[in-house]
């Protein structure tokens, strides 16, 4: 039996525990085991979100093992080797698909019949691994792809044109990596279409703002590394908000890494593009309309894509 509210984190680093602390502030759940191959890690982690429970809802907190996730409803799996300064994140590849081959195991073996979320990079690769280790149905396994490049791209956006960042409508799809690609053919302040509003507040050089606002977004991370270290806040964001959409089974639309069946001309890959995301997990891609200029960085990108996994997987 699932229990709807009951999730586990496996990786307690910055991003899982950051992940954790957002996954309290949303009350999405009632117990959320966390999982670390250091257990001592975990339980300080556990202890510190839990003396927090008195300004939240309630919630059962506490350090645990994979024998504790069979009835969990949504696994997140942030556990991985961290990106180091001038690596990419296709550079982790092979480290961190052999991390999954020894946790991915240890879930099916409980019969877990629940949602799990990649989030670990190169997300993409990693979400075609766990597919494939794991045999479970592909909406059941997606990856949080370029949600956080999204929010990212949105952002920006709205700084550019002094509005609210909600009413940005806008999309990064493709490797959640160096070849992603902005989708500005689609993309929209409420409706109105991205250079008639650029328009509206007075900019009128569209090519030097379109490049300069996606090469930040691709680049946000190696900018955030190169001053911190790592990255954790945002893609903790990110990760509560593709939690809120499966556990609320609210049908929003998430440019999630799933896997590709014929969708966009790709198949037997895992990328992101606009997706339902619901109490099925990914429950069906969308295709939305792309420039042919689009297409064509989409078809490259998966390219990029699949020569690592025919050299890792």
């Amino acid at each position: 039996m699932i229990n709807i509210r009951k999730a586990a984190i496996i990786g307690c680093g910055f991003v899982g525990a950051s992940s954790a602390f957002s996954l309290v502030h949303k009350g999405l759940f009632s117990e959320l085991v966390l999982i670390d191959a250091n257990h001592a890690k975990a339980e300080g982690e556990a202890m510190d979100l839990s003396h927090g429970r008195p300004f939240t809802s309630p919630m059962k907190i506490y350090a645990g093992s994979y024998d504790d996730i069979s009835d969990c409803s949504l696994i997140i799996i942030t556990a991985g080797a961290n990106q180091k300064p001038g690596e990419t994140r296709l550079d982790l590849v092979h480290k961190n698909v052999a991390i999954f081959k020894s946790i991915i195991p240890e879930i099916t073996k409980r019969n877990f019949e629940g949602i799990l979320l990649i989030v670990a990079n190169p997300v993409d690769i990693l979400t075609y691994a766990a597919l494939k280790i794991s045999g479970y149905p592909k909406e059941r396994v997606l990856g949080s792809g370029t949600v956080l490049d999204s929010a990212r791209f949105r952002y920006l956006l709205s700084e550019h044109l002094n509005v609210d960042s909600r009413s940005v409508h806008a999309y990064i799809i493709g490797e959640h990596g160096d070849s992603e690609l902005a989708v500005w053919s689609s993309a929209n302040v409420s409706g109105i279409g991205i250079n008639d509003f650029c328009e509206l507040r007075g900019h009128y050089e569209h090519d030097e703002a379109m490049d300069r606002i996606y090469r930040t977004v691709r680049d946000s991370a190696y900018e955030i590394i190169e001053r911190k270290g790592t990255t954790y806040y945002g893609v903790a964001m990110a990760v509560s908000r593709i939690a809120e959409s499966i556990i609320r089974n609210e049908h929003s639309v998430l440019p999630v890494s799933s896997l590709m069946e014929g969708e966009y001309g790709l198949t037997d890959l895992c990328i992101s593009v606009p997706t339902i995301v619901s109490a099925k997990g990914a429950e069906q891609v969308l295709e939305i309309p792309l420039s042919q200029e689009e297409k064509e960085k989409l078809q490259k990108s998966a390219a990029e894509l699949k020569k690592v996994l025919d050299s890792a997987i």
